[in-house]
């Protein structure tokens, strides 16, 4: 048994925690608000994400982060990516623990990866730093659906003792130690997640959102490839796996996210009605940014960061895509 902080009380931090627990470990989750913290404890459940999805009673919450680390081996970050630099600004992350991103975005004005970002903000070795990553629809994962995702780290000591803390019956950890390509796939399916949901919103079918899908595993492969990946990498959980449930499932905000674009709401009006946060709205741009300065082309990206800076509307990306120049399939 492990002493663990999860520090977000989000849905992916709170089914995180909930694993965690399965797994037999000591788990504190952290929640901003102190009403959220009460009522996790009061209800075991999470009301405000998981209403009805019950918690395990030994899991706490509280809402100070230094009594939530407090002699923590394992801290757990659950926060959205472009919140975690300022965050571990002030954490007090204890100097011996593993640190874990659930994160999946790059962040705005660096274009670092999660990983790097810790490294960076927080002054944590990289071989104390891990990523969870792969098909992690957290609902799904909270009502201990059977679901496997890859732990990575550029440490195997450390990717393998994040396994043995989180694997449970019901969540199969599989180690991986390539991390840049873990965390490009977790990002950039995002954003091909945003693209086929504005197909499906403006009422196209299987042939459509397969073909978004197929081509924009080829963009994160190539732009993975670039960045020093292995290739690999991108067939796995990690790759493909996280895709195909991101662009596949009702339950995908990003999906969600780009069916309402779809239908003709604006960025605005969707961020405004809801509480969740979809990490491809926030991180195309970065990941547009990351292809340009490796010449790696990626028009399937481009086209959704113009669709969310209101340069295209979601009609005229399938139209920009659609006419694009005839090219072999390998291209």
């Amino acid at each position: 048994m492990s002493r663990v902080a999860v520090m977000g009380a989000g849905s992916w931090g709170t089914a995180f925690a909930l694993v965690l627990s399965d797994a037999g470990n000591d788990v504190t989750l952290w929640a901003r608000r102190p009403e959220l913290a009460a009522a996790i404890n009061a209800e075991h459940q999470n009301p405000d994400y998981f209403s009805g999805v019950a918690l395990p009673p030994s899991l706490c919450a509280v809402s100070d982060p230094a009594e939530a680390m407090e002699g923590a081996e394992l801290v757990v970050l659950g926060v959205p990516s472009q919140s975690l630099r300022p965050n571990l600004s002030h954490w007090p992350i204890p100097s011996d623990a593993i640190v874990v991103s659930l994160a999946k975005g790059i962040e705005r004005g660096t274009g670092l990866r999660m990983s790097q970002v810790v490294a960076e903000a927080g002054g944590i070795d990289a071989e104390r730093i891990a990523v969870v990553t792969g098909p992690n629809l957290a609902r799904e994962i909270a009502e201990r659906q059977p679901s496997a995702s890859v732990v990575a780290s550029t440490s195997e000591a450390t990717a393998a003792a994040l396994q043995q803390a989180c694997h449970t019956p019901r969540f199969r950890a599989y180690t991986n130690t390539d991390v840049i390509g873990c965390e490009l796939g977790g990002a950039t399916k995002n954003v091909i997640a945003l693209a086929v949901g504005m197909a499906i919103g403006l009422g196209f079918g299987a042939n459509a959102t397969a073909s978004v899908i197929t081509r924009g595993l080829a963009e994160i492969t190539r732009l993975g490839q670039a960045l020093g990946a292995d290739p690999y990498t991108f067939s796995g959980l990690a790759g493909l796996g996280d895709l195909v449930a991101t662009c596949s499932s009702p339950l995908s905000r990003n999906r969600t996210f780009g069916e309402e674009l779809g239908r003709g709401r604006t960025v605005a009006e969707i961020s405004a009605s809801t509480r969740q946060v979809a990490e491809g709205v926030l991180s195309c741009a970065s990941i547009q940014a990351l292809a340009a300065a490796q010449e790696v082309e990626m028009p399937i990206v481009d086209a959704v960061a113009a669709v969310v800076g209101g340069e295209l509307t979601p009609a005229e990306l399938m139209t920009t895509l659609m006419s694009r120049s005839a090219k072999p399939e390998r291209y």
